[in-house]
């Protein structure tokens, strides 16, 4: 009985992942009431629950098809799916050793493989965690207690107020870290960028100093490897400078574009990330790992162990691997390393570098067919396989250029199925482009700049 229930799921989804370029990349959103999803008194049947189920394929967002190039959210690998029905299946709590005892060894042994992948010494390691935001926090609550020599993290004993550095394109989680480190998100000092969204180092030099005439205490600087909105990589040698200078503590959050370090041609754009005293990553976006999977690593892991751990009196006490519940913010912590390896063993160092060359070749092509056209503009210079764009016709008013954005962007889904984001940035609405499915094509793009030029013809027109 489960195992002819299991293969009918099985089918039922790779009919939606082996149909995923005939179907909707983003469907039309319905409304469904509280009592749609109402706890059923008595169980449903298989066949109902199978209904359901359909309900999901059909309503979600559909990545798997070619033409979703708006977000960062790629098709996992077939071994990454595998992997969490192995996990969920096994149902081991990497909490302790004890409760996890192959998989709390094979996190330390890839989480140090990963570290030195970027270039960090023998005494680095890290912590597997369930996203970017919490590897972040994690980084960060280890720099505050190093920094301000706050081992149990009590900021109240403080005479003056902490700040972290980090730019005005960093990612969210930045300041909603300094909310939940108690620093207060005011005290996150937001760096102005330049004409590409890199960091200004010397906006940055200013106001430390400025900070410190203030009577605050800078502890950290966050540089970002791979911006979300533009894909730009922050002057990493230069902020190392100053770090060091300063005695600050520097995070690299490279959640998205630390992946190009398997890539032989492009792993130059991550140069000075080695200098970092954290780094974070997610598996789950470039390296095609299904969410959520994420990690942080330290250069000096035995100093992260000493700012962070809280040992547990309910776990078995360590010798050789320490808990991975006392040194990582989660306590139930799910085997998110499953999934990794098993994609890791799937690929290879050799595979994961061809899916981001392929990446980068897209993005080339990307890049020529936006420069053809004079109505079209770029952000900031490209670096990475997200591209921010967006159309400023000579035959509108500036005023009017958000609302032709934004109009291109309904055509587009509604006319063509292509799906593109549409963020703010710099007060401006902007298209952005994110080039990770493997199936995208050339003929892809050329059909989908084919469907723009269209668009601005008939706005043209109606104006």
């Amino acid at each position: 009985m489960v195992e002819k229930k299991l293969q009918e799921i099985t089918t039922q989804l790779l009919d939606f992942l082996s149909n995923a370029a005939n179907k909707p990349t983003y469907p039309k959103f319905q409304y469904f009431g509280t009592q749609h999803f109402e706890i059923p008194t008595e169980p449903n049947s298989d066949n109902q629950i199978g209904l359901r189920l359909q309900e999901l394929f059909d309503f979600n967002m559909n990545p798997a098809n070619p033409k979703y190039i708006g977000h960062m959210d790629s098709i996992p690998t077939l071994w990454s799916i595998i992997g969490d029905y192995v996990a969920s299946a096994m149902n081991n709590n990497q909490l302790s050793l004890e409760m996890s005892p192959i998989l709390t060894q094979l996190e330390y042994s890839i989480t140090r493989q990963f570290a030195t992948l970027f270039g960090f010494p023998n005494s680095a390691g890290g912590v597997m965690l369930s996203g970017g935001s919490l590897s972040n926090l994690q980084a960060l609550i280890v720099a505050r207690n190093e920094k301000l020599n706050l081992n149990n993290g009590n900021i109240s004993a403080l005479q003056k107020e902490p700040v972290i550095f980090t730019s005005e394109h960093s990612h969210s989680s930045i300041q909603k870290i300094g909310m939940i480190l108690g620093i207060g998100a005011d005290n996150v000092i937001k760096i102005k960028a330049d004409e590409n969204s890199k960091m200004d180092v010397v906006h940055l030099e200013q106001q430390v100093e400025e900070q410190k005439k203030l009577g605050k205490i800078p502890f950290s600087v966050v540089a970002t490897a791979g911006t979300t909105v533009s894909g730009n990589i922050d002057p990493l040698d230069d902020i190392n400078r100053i770090a060091k200078e300063n005695n600050l503590w520097f995070h690299i959050d490279a959640i998205y574009g630390g992946a190009v370090i398997f890539s032989e041609k492009y792993k130059h754009l991550m140069n000075g990330i080695d200098n970092a005293d954290s780094i974070s990553f997610n598996p789950q976006k470039w390296l095609y790992v299904a969410k959520t999977c994420s990690m942080v690593l330290f250069s000096d892991f035995q100093n992260m162990i000493e700012n962070f751990r809280i040992s547990a009196p309910y776990m078995k006490e360590q010798e050789d691997f320490i808990n991975l519940g006392e040194i990582n913010i989660q306590g139930t912590k799910y085997a998110e390393i499953v999934k990794l390896w098993l994609s890791l063993l799937g690929l290879g160092k050799k595979g994961i570098q061809e899916l981001i060359d392929f990446s980068f070749e897209m993005t080339e092509k990307f890049i020529s067919e936006i420069k053809k056209r004079e109505y079209l503009k770029l952000v900031s210079k490209p670096e990475l396989n997200l591209i921010c764009f967006r159309g400023e016709p000579n035959y509108i008013q500036e005023t009017e250029f958000d609302e032709w954005n934004k109009n291109l962007q309904n055509h587009l889904i509604n006319e063509t199925d292509f799906f593109i984001s549409l963020p703010r940035y710099k007060d401006d609405l902007w298209l952005r482009t994110v080039l990770l499915n493997p199936f995208l094509t050339e003929e892809y793009i050329d059909s989908l700049f084919k469907e723009i030029d269209i668009f601005d013809e008939k706005y043209k027109n109606q104006t």
